[in-house]
């Protein structure tokens, strides 16, 4: 694929370490309609070794789906040791991925019903800079949600959320990340940049702290197999201005307890690979030809933020699309730039889990 430009499909999942990978699953399909499995599997995380202390470690993970439309969560637990969590409480502007941002239906409604099933709800329903409503939320673990009112949906079912549609990353300096995040992952279209204190913040652990936050989309429409699905995305940074924030995973593992990485789908890994370098953001994992998680295949790599935040990119060989059926989709020879028909994405929900 040497001389093709890279291209963005959207976030394809954002991964969360957990202690236990059944129990946060069965909350996710409750409250977050994560139902749809691309893949389970337990497995040696052997090309993760940089960042699991040079040892490689066993672990169960299940990437979810909600065809209503978003990215979805890598879930994933260490199952040769006990995952550790931080060890300080991660307030707002800590680095790393502080909150991952959640499509939402109708955030009000959603809101009285969190309240009702008596989730951990940190926030009134606010309005960010833009007037987006939005509220937040923690999950079983402390893992914070930002519930965000969203259009653009892929489908429509019963529930109140869709996917992940971005996520809040707290950084040392906005300029540096953004060689990141605006030249490399083509958020290019700013759609605030204020600093202050602010009061859709003020609920959370250290959200009182005066910070700059900007937040940014990309300009045009995404391309690729699941660009329909995924759909659009925001990231918003997050710089303290007075003091400087906490690293979330100093002297912890990949695979802890926690947001341990924002995955994009993507094309054409060796341009990606050469332009990351160029950049200054060299590859840091490269699985190299095609890795194989039992039911779905593809080549993935991570690059770090300036931070160490980690950046994966996923470029899919192969789906399930009825599991049950043996019908699986072969990515390889189709054309890069379209999105596959919508009805053969949405038999994705023939795989559907149901509790």
């Amino acid at each position: 694929m040497e001389g093709k430009s890279k291209i963005i499909s959207g976030i394809q999942q954002i991964g969360i370490g957990v202690p236990n990978v059944h129990q946060a699953w069965a909350w996710y399909r409750k409250n977050f309609g994560m139902d749809v499995p691309i893949f389970q599997e337990e497995a040696e995380a052997k090309l993760m070794i940089n960042y699991t202390g040079n040892e490689v470690h066993k672990r169960n993970a299940v990437l979810a789906i909600n065809m209503q439309g978003g990215g979805g969560f890598e879930i994933w637990q260490f199952t040769s040791r006990m995952p550790e969590p931080a060890n300080f409480e991660i307030k707002f502007g800590d680095h790393g991925i502080y909150a991952a941002k959640m499509k939402v239906v109708n955030v009000d409604a959603l809101h009285k019903r969190y309240k009702k099933d008596q989730l951990e709800v940190l926030s009134e329903v606010m309005k960010d800079p833009a007037g987006k409503k939005h509220f937040f939320v923690k999950d079983l673990y402390g893992n914070i949600f930002q519930m965000e009112e969203a259009d653009g949906w892929f489908d429509r079912n019963n529930y109140a959320t869709g996917g992940a549609s971005g996520a809040i990353i707290g950084v040392s300096n906005i300029e540096d990340s953004l060689k990141v995040y605006r030249d490399i992952l083509e958020y290019d279209e700013v759609v605030y940049d204020e600093t202050g204190v602010f009061e859709d913040f003020n609920s959370l652990s250290g959200g009182a702290r005066k910070a700059r936050r900007i937040k940014l989309k990309h300009a045009s429409m995404r391309k690729g197999s699941f660009s329909k699905l995924l759909g659009p995305t925001t990231i918003e940074l997050v710089e303290l201005i007075d003091e400087k924030g906490a690293q979330i995973y100093k002297n912890r593992f990949w695979g802890d307890l926690g947001f341990i990485h924002i995955c994009f789908d993507i094309k054409h890994m060796d341009s990606l690979r050469n332009e990351c370098e160029s950049k200054g953001f060299p590859f840091t994992v490269d699985s190299q030809n095609s890795f194989d998680m039992g039911e779905a295949a593809g080549h993935f790599s991570y690059i770090a933020d300036p931070d160490g935040t980690l950046i994966e990119f996923v470029e899919t060989h192969k789906i399930p699309i009825m599991k049950k059926m043996g019908w699986y989709l072969n990515l390889k020879n189709r054309n890069p730039e379209k999105s596959l028909p919508t009805w053969m994405i949405k038999a994705l929900r023939f795989n559907r889990v149901k509790d």
